[in-house]
Order: structure tokens, then C-alpha cells, then sequence
């Protein structure tokens, strides 16, 4: 009878377990109808705060459409996410620093075997600034005949190994104009340049599928335009990168949450989504909540890698 006893106990921990296994890998995957979107990296640049940097994913009604940002971890996220490579309409970089670009020559190299044929567009900012490149020049140097890739640089013409040319494409990134140049039956991009130090930044809208979703990158909004830009977005994504006690360089570099909280209010976003959360904020949701509270009543919500939120 005991033996019987701890067999069953034995047997009802494995069943849970499972259950539980397979529950906790549930909000890796989005639904199949309808818009989502997923986190692929919800943190910064920092190595120890165990999670991938800045990318996020949107589907729609099954399909990855398109991709912002491609932050280290960020090609190993995207197939754990099982999105289709092949799906892709269009790559969107806010900045090409590091923590938003390093992993598009693993997006690349990786893709040389699936069944990909028609272009891929990227879309990036544009630089004169030799520490601050803009995308062309970000792409030659990264995968160009003289670039650190080489062998991608096939990539570039239609003679390519992995079947399909890649089209880096500049949007400007000074200025105060909204850039809105592409457009699919089912998807409008458009964007503005945003203020984030002296690094080449521009905020994204997406359009698609009668929702809109605004990925503002890293910025300090010193030029007053995010609010407008994300007028009425479904979802508003925005970094969490400093605490509202931050001061001086920090605070010409980044967001405070009562700032988030009016520009959303301001917007009259239907959700605010937080990425780019850096261990200076780890530990303080709390009061970044509370000091955005004081602007906007609305859904906030504090990212983590491969959440998937319907809209």
C-alpha cells in the first residue's frame, strides 16, 4: 500500500510538472488570429541582466511581419518564438547601437537555408556622423566586400546564396518630419527622428491590420514630437532604462517614467509597453508605476523576453 502510495505521488509531480512545463512555455507563442506582439529582448546593453536586448516581433493572424530591432539573444528568441523568416516584410532599427543591431549577421547567415526569395527591406537611420554610421554604411561594414562578413555580402545582390537580396534602406533621422514612404495592402510604416544624445534615433509607427503600434527606441524627448507621432497608438512602446531619482547625463539621454506617463497620456495610448529595462530600473517598478499613474490610468506593462500581447 505505501509502495502504491508513493508511486502515485511520484506519478501526480511528474503529470503536474508537465502541465506546468508546458504552461510556462505557453506565452512564447501569440495567437493565431489577429495582431500581437511579441518581446524577443526586453533588456539593455548590460551583460549581466539575463535577458536579450532591444527586438520585438509583430504578427499577424500567425505570421511574423515585421521586426524592430535585432539585439543580442534576439535571432535565438525569434526561432524560439517559431516564427518564419520567410514571413518578413520589413526589419526596422530605431539606432544601430550594439544593444538594437549586433545580431542581423545572424539573422542573415542563419536564413541562407530556409525558403526565402523575395527581398527583404531594412530600414534604419540615417548618419553623417563617422562614430554613429547610418545604415548603409552600418551594413556595408558589417557584411560588404571589405565589411566584417565577407561571404554575406552576396547578400546584397540578387546572386545571393540565401536566395533573396537584402535592401538596406536610410530614413532620416534629423529633422521634424514624419518620414511615411511604405506600404503593403495590409501594413503602413512611417517614422520621425527622436532625440536620444547625439546618437542617430528615430521612433517607428506601424499600421497594420487597423491597430497601431509606435516603438519609440531610446530617447529624452528634448524635441517634443513622441506624443503626436503615437496619437491614438493600440500599443505604445517605450524604454524603462532610468529611475524617476535619475540625474544629469542619464536624463539627457533617456525618458523619466512621469514623462512616459504624459507622453502616453498625452498620446491617449490604449497601452504602454516597457522594454529596455536596465538593472537601474530592476527593483523599482513600483515607483515607476506610481510616478507614471500620476499621468496615465491606462495598461502598463513591465516587458519580459518572449511575452506576447494581443491587441
Amino acid at each position: 500500500m505505501k509502495t502504491f502510495a508513493r508511486n502515485f505521488v511520484l506519478f501526480t509531480v511528474s503529470f503536474l510538472f508537465l502541465i506546468w512545463s508546458e504552461l510556462s512555455q505557453s506565452s512564447e507563442y501569440c495567437g493565431d488570429k489577429g495582431v500581437w506582439i511579441q518581446i524577443l529582448g526586453a533588456g539593455g546593453s548590460e551583460l549581466n541582466d539575463k535577458q536579450a536586448s532591444s527586438s520585438y516581433l509583430i504578427w499577424l493572424n500567425d505570421k511574423a511581419k515585421v521586426l524592430i530591432d535585432t539585439g543580442p539573444g534576439s535571432s535565438v528568441a525569434f526561432d524560439r518564438a517559431g516564427a518564419n523568416f520567410e514571413d518578413l516584410e520589413a526589419i526596422l532599427y530605431t539606432q544601430l547601437r550594439a544593444d538594437h543591431s549586433s545580431d542581423l549577421a545572424s539573422f542573415i547567415l542563419g536564413s541562407y537555408d530556409l525558403a526565402r526569395s523575395r527581398p527583404l527591406t531594412i530600414f534604419g537611420p540615417s548618419s553623417s556622423q563617422a562614430q554613429f554610421p547610418g545604415l548603409n554604411s552600418f551594413v556595408d561594414r558589417l557584411i560588404g566586400v571589405n565589411g566584417a562578413f565577407p561571404k554575406l555580402a552576396d547578400s546584397l545582390t540578387f546572386k545571393s546564396a540565401g536566395g533573396y537580396k537584402v535592401r538596406p534602406r536610410e530614413v532620416p533621422s534629423t529633422g521634424n518630419r514624419v518620414w511615411a514612404r511604405f506600404g503593403t495592402p495590409e501594413l503602413r510604416l512611417s517614422s520621425i527622428p527622436v532625440s536620444h544624445s547625439d546618437i542617430p534615433t528615430i521612433a517607428w509607427r506601424v499600421d497594420i491590420d487597423n491597430y497601431s503600434l509606435v516603438f519609440t527606441g531610446s530617447f529624452n524627448n528634448q524635441k517634443n514630437q513622441v506624443a503626436k507621432f503615437a496619437k491614438n497608438a493600440d500599443a505604445l512602446i517605450m524604454p524603462h532604462a532610468i529611475p524617476e531619482i535619475s540625474r544629469g547625463k542619464l536624463r539627457d539621454t533617456y525618458v523619466l517614467p512621469s514623462q512616459i506617463g504624459r507622453i502616453a497620456q498625452q498620446a491617449d495610448a490604449r497601452m504602454v509597453i516597457l522594454g529596455h529595462r536596465t538593472n537601474r530600473t530592476k527593483g523599482r517598478e513600483s515607483q515607476s508605476r506610481q510616478s507614471i499613474e500620476k499621468h496615465y490610468q491606462k495598461d502598463i506593462i513591465f516587458a519580459d523576453d518572449m511575452e506576447c500581447w494581443g491587441l
